[in-house]
C-alpha cells in the first residue's frame, strides 16, 4: 500500500500562508505596474497619491509620507519630487510648523488619485468569494499580522481602529457588536473594524497596548 502523502512531514502551515501571501504581494505589485504606466506613474507614485487622498488640505510631511510607505526618506522624496514636476503635487510651507514644507494635492492629482485608489479593486471578486464568516476571520487574522508589523516597527500604526485613541475594544462583551468607537459614539463589530481610517489618531502606546489586549479576548 502505498504512504499517503498527508500522512508524511509537510511545511509548517505558518510558512505556506506565507507563501499564499507573497503569491497575492506578486499579483498586486504586477497589477499596480500595469495600471500605473498608462498614468505615467509608478506604484510608489501611485500610493503617495492615495496617502494624500486621504488627508485634510493641510497636507502632511514628506517623513509622514516615507512612514506610510515604509521607505526611506530619500525614495519618498524622488517619488515626491517626480509628482511635483508632473504637477500632482504642492510642496508648500506647513501651516503648523513654518520650518517644515507639507505636501498636498493639485486638482490634477486628487483626479489621479481617485484612479489609483482602484487599482487593487481588481481583488475584490475574489474577496467576494469568501463568506462573510470568512471575511471576518480573514480581516480578523490580517488585523493581527499588520499589528505585530507595527510592534516591530515595520508599519506605521497610523490608519487602524485597534490602535486608535477613539477605540474602545471589547466594552460590550456579550453583544454582537463588542466594541465602541467615542468619536461616533456606537458600537461595532469585529467585521467593522478598518484598516484605512481617515479620522484615526493614534492611542498612546499605553493605551493602544491595553486595548489590544482586550481585542484579543473577542469571541470568534
Amino acid at each position: 500500500m502505498s504512504e499517503n502523502p498527508f500522512d508524511q512531514s509537510n511545511d509548517p502551515i505558518e510558512e505556506r500562508i506565507l507563501t499564499g501571501l507573497a503569491k497575492i504581494g506578486l499579483v498586486l505589485k504586477s497589477q499596480s505596474w500595469q495600471d500605473a504606466f498608462p498614468a505615467g506613474l509608478t506604484p510608489t507614485q501611485g500610493q503617495i497619491l492615495t496617502i494624500l487622498s486621504d488627508k485634510d488640505k493641510s497636507g502632511i510631511r514628506l517623513s509622514e509620507v516615507a512612514k506610510n510607505l515604509a521607505v526611506t526618506a530619500a525614495t519618498a522624496s524622488d517619488a515626491v519630487t517626480s509628482l511635483v514636476n508632473k504637477g500632482l503635487v504642492h510642496k508648500r510651507q506647513s501651516p503648523e510648523d513654518g520650518r517644515a514644507i507639507a505636501i498636498t494635492l493639485t486638482s490634477t492629482g486628487q483626479q489621479a488619485a481617485s484612479m489609483t485608489a482602484s487599482w487593487s479593486d481588481f481583488l475584490l471578486n475574489t474577496v467576494d468569494e469568501l463568506s462573510q464568516e470568512e471575511q471576518v476571520i480573514f480581516l480578523r487574522g490580517l488585523i493581527k499580522i499588520i499589528r505585530r508589523l507595527q510592534e516591530q516597527g515595520e508599519i506605521s500604526v497610523a490608519k487602524m481602529c485597534v490602535t486608535c485613541q477613539f477605540f474602545q475594544a471589547n466594552c460590550h462583551p456579550h453583544s454582537d457588536r463588542p466594541h465602541h468607537c467615542l468619536l461616533v459614539d456606537d458600537p461595532f463589530a469585529d467585521s467593522s473594524l478598518r484598516l484605512n481610517c481617515p479620522e484615526q489618531i493614534p492611542a498612546q502606546p499605553q493605551t493602544a497596548k491595553e486595548n489590544w489586549q482586550l481585542y484579543l479576548l473577542t469571541p470568534r
